[in-house]
């Protein structure tokens, strides 16, 4: 008999959430006899919702009113999500057409993010592919002036990083030409961590001729993109949160720092998998009043970065984990067939 009142508890749990995700109002017992198939009285809900009180599940904001989700029962209500069922046919279609006619890489980033903004109607994040997976395809050297150069370097997955090189001498074609193929030798196909062994041999070895320039350019490659490489992110819809509620106004702020941004991306599910932090379970006080749907995307197995949504703690979370994970599986789809 325990197991069943405790069953109906979750069932009246589940029904409170939804109905509260749906209106922002507090949920009545009355109205939750109306609305759901739960086959017992208004007295026997009144219970089971007196209980769900007691074990901090649900809270009455006022005297006399209905019922709130706490945390802990937005929290118990996701954890009992056990499968995210996938968009419909027409939905699936129309985010692989809006991805798949992106004319590169950094355009496929910057259409998930307005995309999951769109589909959410809350603030997305997606993170670009991060340089320490990411395999060098080709650094390309650009006189820019006689003593600048610009330094290209394009990865597998279609990540581009520029970075300027100052000279104290003009190089000529030739030199170019020969630091360009020495610079692809110690980078193609290698993560920048692990090329950077092969750049530090490169300059110790470095033809004389072209000694200045080239350690000019490991230096700026060594310091920029491997000891401090800059992950990007893309961050759309923040706007979507200004008319929710007061609460939100810091997090609307805190998106404005990279730095928590990219740390709501550093711990992503494994692939295929849709992760939820709800409100004071988030590490920065910023984020307290909001919860977090993050998922990652990549290709052959391998994370290259990491995607999510921001909103309230009374987010529909079945429709977003399910947004959230059906534009991380078209991303990675892509870039598996970049890759390829």
């Amino acid at each position: 008999m325990a197991g069943v009142a405790r069953e109906r508890r979750q069932a009246v749990l589940r029904a409170i959430v939804a109905d509260y995700i749906s209106s922002q109002e507090p949920v009545g017992s009355k109205r939750l006899v109306e609305r759901h198939k739960l086959n017992v009285s208004s007295a026997t809900i009144r219970n089971d919702m007196a209980v769900l009180e007691a074990e901090g599940f649900i809270a009455q904001p006022h005297a006399s009113s209905g019922r709130v989700p706490t945390e802990k029962g937005y929290r118990a209500f996701v954890d009992a999500i056990n499968d995210v069922k996938p968009l419909s046919l027409p939905e699936r279609r129309a985010i692989s057409e809006f991805l798949e006619s992106s004319v590169d890489l950094e355009d496929v980033m910057r259409r998930s993010a307005y995309l999951l903004a769109q589909l959410t109607h809350q603030a997305a994040v997606v993170q670009l592919p991060t340089l320490a997976v990411s395999r060098v395809k080709h650094c390309e050297v650009v006189t820019l002036t006689p003593t600048r150069l610009l330094l290209v370097l394009i990865t597998d997955n279609g990540r581009v990083d520029q970075r300027n090189v100052e000279l104290a001498q003009p190089i000529g074609e030739e030199a170019l030409a020969q630091l360009r193929d020495l610079l692809n030798r110690a980078l193609v196909g290698k993560t920048m961590a692990d090329a950077s062994t092969s750049l530090v041999i490169l300059a110790d070895e470095a033809p004389s001729d072209i000694a200045d320039p080239l350690n000019s350019a490991i230096s700026v490659l060594i310091d920029t993109l491997v000891e401090n490489p800059s992950d990007r992110v893309l961050i759309a819809g923040a706007s979507n949160l200004m008319p929710k509620t007061t609460d939100l106004l810091s997090v609307v702020e805190a998106l404005e720092e990279q730095v928590v941004v990219l740390k709501l991306l550093t711990n992503l599910p494994e692939l295929g998998n849709v992760s939820v932090v709800i409100g004071q379970e988030n590490e920065d006080e910023e984020l307290s009043k909001a919860s977090i749907v993050t998922s990652g995307y990549g290709a052959a197995g391998e994370t290259l970065g990491g995607l999510g949504v921001l909103g309230p703690t009374y987010m529909d979370y079945p429709g977003t984990m399910r947004k959230v994970a059906a534009v991380a599986h078209y991303i990675s789809h892509i870039l598996g067939e970049e890759g390829g």
